[in-house]
């Protein structure tokens, strides 16, 4: 065979195989595309139910008298894919399985089984040991939680596509939809009444912008560990970190604890601060947030003033004296004298100057045992089931306790 000849059937098989390349490229770029096509129709299809249903979020359901509507898996899914898109487009980044099963255990207490086919998870925040699964928009009173979405490794809430979706602009071919009236009879004398449509919901541009900012700075503080987003939630979703903290234990954040805190300690009912630092879980068992404590000494050592720690002293009275407290079995609440008086009490002894008359020897294990006649715990009881737990591993809480015997209503005999 001639050098010419092999140039020759050299080139032929280049063009081949370049051929083929560009094809297998081609089929690559098509099959991409074909997937976001069917991702935009799944969405489209959903956004064009929910124009053609109207906005009923935006009137009073009870007083027009509509019976409450359960949104669709198909619309959760869609929220959802919008929701991950949000994330993506501003730099969150998502965890591997086994990251992000070990946060929602840490952080919500819910334990994602790997090998269920479920897609999605139902937070309760009215009761977190409900594992309903919940069809219907939060509303606050009936309804309050959010969605995990085991797949795309997120939280969320669900939203209409409208709250969160610039729909006007980014599917436009479906504002003729809301050309038309839209009507629903209600429930009671079959009266007619109008749905507004989304476009006509006051507000929509503002409240989508809050959604979405919302959506970000829950996402990017819980999962992504960016603490930049702190100061907004604080700001801007006090509900939702009260009800981290305070429904489900989580006390990891001293800034979360101490917003709390300090609403307890200027309530009129400073003893309900009892209800951030102890809890039942699902299994009936105590629980103790003691990152609460430790943001109840960072804030008392800053203002060293005697009266914010006055909620503990009331807290621990109603616990031996009020029937509020009789889920918690007499052994519960030793533990919790226990844990109560090793905050409080070590930082009054600390402090060995007199505040606005009160005395520096003042201390919870002292008044809580004044009249201890009338308390279903006695002093002796309490001392020994400390002893026997090994006064609970806890420093100075031994100290305390001989420290407390030198007032007369506790040293007296039972």
């Amino acid at each position: 065979m001639s050098v010419k000849t092999k140039i020759k059937l050299a080139s032929f098989f280049l063009i081949i195989i370049s051929n083929l390349s560009c094809q297998e490229k081609k089929h690559i770029t098509e099959n991409h595309q074909k997937t976001i096509g069917m991702s935009d129709n799944v969405i489209q299809a959903v956004l064009k139910k929910q124009l053609e249903e109207g906005a009923t979020i935006s009137i009073d359901q009870a007083g027009a008298e509509l019976p409450k509507t359960p949104f669709t898996l198909e619309e959760l899914n869609a929220s959802a894919q919008t929701v991950d898109d949000i994330l993506k487009s501003n730099g969150f980044q998502e965890l591997k399985e086994e990251d992000f099963n070990k946060k929602i255990k840490n952080i919500f207490g819910r334990i994602i089984d790997t090998k269920s086919d479920t897609k999605f998870l139902y937070l309760n925040f009215l009761d977190q040991c409900d594992r309903e699964f919940v069809m219907y928009k939060n509303n606050g009173v009936d309804y309050a939680g959010l969605y995990i979405d085991k797949p795309r490794k997120i939280i969320t809430e669900f939203y209409y596509l409208p709250e969160i979706l610039d729909y006007q602009k980014e599917f436009s071919a479906l504002n003729e939809i809301e050309t038309k009236k839209i009507i629903r009879h209600s429930s009671n004398q079959n009266m007619e009444i109008e749905i507004p449509h989304w476009k006509d919901v006051p507000d929509l541009k503002e409240q989508r912008k809050k959604n979405n900012q919302t959506i970000i700075a829950r996402n990017m503080y819980l999962l992504n560990d960016n603490k930049t987003y702190i100061t907004w939630l604080t700001a801007h979703d006090k509900k939702f970190i009260k009800m981290l903290v305070k429904n489900f234990g989580y006390d990891q954040e001293p800034k979360f604890n101490e917003m709390l805190i300090n609403d307890y300690i200027s309530a009129n009912d400073q003893s309900k601060i009892g209800e951030l630092i102890f809890s039942k879980n699902c299994k009936k068992e105590l629980e103790i947030h003691e990152g609460i404590l430790k943001s109840i000494v960072s804030i008392y050592k800053t203002n060293s003033n005697p009266k914010d720690l006055y909620g503990l002293l009331e807290f621990c009275r109603k616990l031996l004296k009020s029937e509020e407290f009789n889920d918690y079995s007499e052994k519960e609440k030793v533990k919790m004298i226990a844990y109560i008086a090793n905050t409080y009490d070590i930082l009054f002894k600390q402090n060995h100057r007199i505040q606005n008359g009160w005395d520096s020897r003042w201390n919870i294990l002292g008044e809580c045992f004044e009249g201890s006649s009338q308390h279903t715990i006695k002093w002796s009881q309490l001392k020994d089931e400390m002893v026997k737990n090994n006064y609970y591993n806890l420093p100075n809480l031994k100290d305390l306790i001989s420290y407390a015997e030198g007032f007369d209503s506790v040293g007296a005999p039972d």
